[in-house]
């Protein structure tokens, strides 16, 4: 059996707290013999900072380059507010992102039948929903340049960022999206804003150019981000995979995120290129939701998407579906038999810690696995 090396980059807040249910998974799994792994800890964002005045280590980020996977938790929270710009705590993560050169982002949105109610949407407009928002993650305006503020006198500066967007990153991402499709509903909408930004004019021809030389069984549809937006609110399950950039990526996943109810039930993966040689590619796998410093070290946390954020690594570097749609349907049995982490509890349910979530999702597991 093969030995999967893992860095698990636990960081601060809840996110120690959360990790360690996937360190009770990954125990059971190499106790069982189901799979093996191979697991070392490291330091990220606010607690690297304390303990070496970076918020990642160039130790560490040479562990995170031999690494099959990362799994992170989060990172940042008040005490580190006032430590210098480059070395603040999400500095990490923007390093781990953009030297692993994970491109592609993939953000489900799924709502368990027993969380329904739990959206600030009728029932059923999200009951069943199912979707993935493939974001790309390493170009566009957060990284373009020229990316300044400039002082023009008289009390007037000027801010700039730049949108860029080069062929082969459009390609790169779409083919991700067009992939994931083919192994879902087979349906994939891109979304830009090609009536008033060049870069939406190039994304919008280039995913056009891959689907019809490369993916022609796969549905592709266009639709304008702003009105694809709206078409998340109004009708979310009329989607299966959106494609979009980093800008509107991060606008239009967290907008689906809520869709679910809570941002504490929602994994996420960073995915890098496929290595021709050894056709494995570098990934990371995070939780959504932040490292909520204010609920840490008391139990309250929902370690769901942490161990969702596991399932995903199972599925997309590992090649382990049915084991990770086996993580999914023990989170589900859970919710549908009443327990709920304080951020998600409704009347009629029963309140448990981080640690009992855990629990009882790794006996349902347990259960599906007998």
């Amino acid at each position: 059996m093969a030995t999967h090396k893992l860095l698990l980059l636990p960081g601060d807040g809840i996110g120690p707290e959360v990790m360690a249910e996937v360190k009770r998974l990954i125990g059971w799994l190499d106790a069982q013999g189901i799979a093996h792994f191979e697991t070392e800890d490291g330091l990220v964002g606010g607690a690297a900072y304390d303990a070496s005045k970076q918020s990642i280590t160039d130790a560490t980020m040479a562990r995170a380059m031999a690494a099959d996977a990362v799994i992170f938790g989060a990172v940042g929270g008040p005490k580190w507010d006032s430590v210098p710009y480059e070395a603040r705590p999400e500095a990490g993560l923007l390093r781990l992102r953009k030297d692993l050169g994970l491109f592609g982002n993939l953000r489900p949105a799924v709502c368990y039948p027993a969380l329904a109610d739990a959206s600030s949407l009728k029932r059923e407009v999200v009951e069943g929903l199912d979707i993935m928002i493939v974001r790309e993650l390493t170009g566009g305006v957060y990284f373009g340049e020229p990316k300044t503020i400039t002082d023009l006198g008289n009390g007037q500066k000027r801010a700039i960022d730049t949108q860029v967007y080069d062929t082969y990153e459009i390609e790169r991402i779409a083919r991700v999206a067009f992939d994931l499709a083919r192994k879902r509903r087979n349906k994939v909408t891109s979304m830009e804003k090609r009536n008033v930004m060049k870069s939406g004019v190039l994304w919008n021809e280039v995913v056009t150019q891959v689907h019809g030389r490369e993916y022609k069984d796969v549905e592709l549809e266009h639709q304008l981000a702003d009105s694809g937006g709206m078409n998340l609110v109004k009708w979310p399950k009329q989607f299966d995979v959106i494609v979009t950039d980093n800008l509107f990526g991060d606008m239009l996943s967290d907008i689906a995120a809520m869709l679910t109810g809570s941002l504490g039930m929602l994994p996420s993966a960073s995915l890098g290129e496929v290595d021709v040689k050894t056709k494995k590619r570098r990934a990371l796998y995070e939780p959504v939701h932040g490292s909520a410093p204010d609920i840490a070290g008391k139990g309250l946390a929902n370690p769901i998407a942490m161990i969702a954020s596991f399932g995903m690594a199972l599925r997309y570097s590992f090649d382990m579906g049915r084991l990770a749609d086996q993580v999914d349907a023990a989170i589900a049995a859970v919710l549908a038999s009443g327990l709920r982490t304080a951020d998600i509890k409704s009347e009629g349910t029963t309140s448990v810690s981080t640690t009992q979530m855990g629990e009882a999702i790794l006996k349902e597991l347990q259960k599906l696995h007998a």
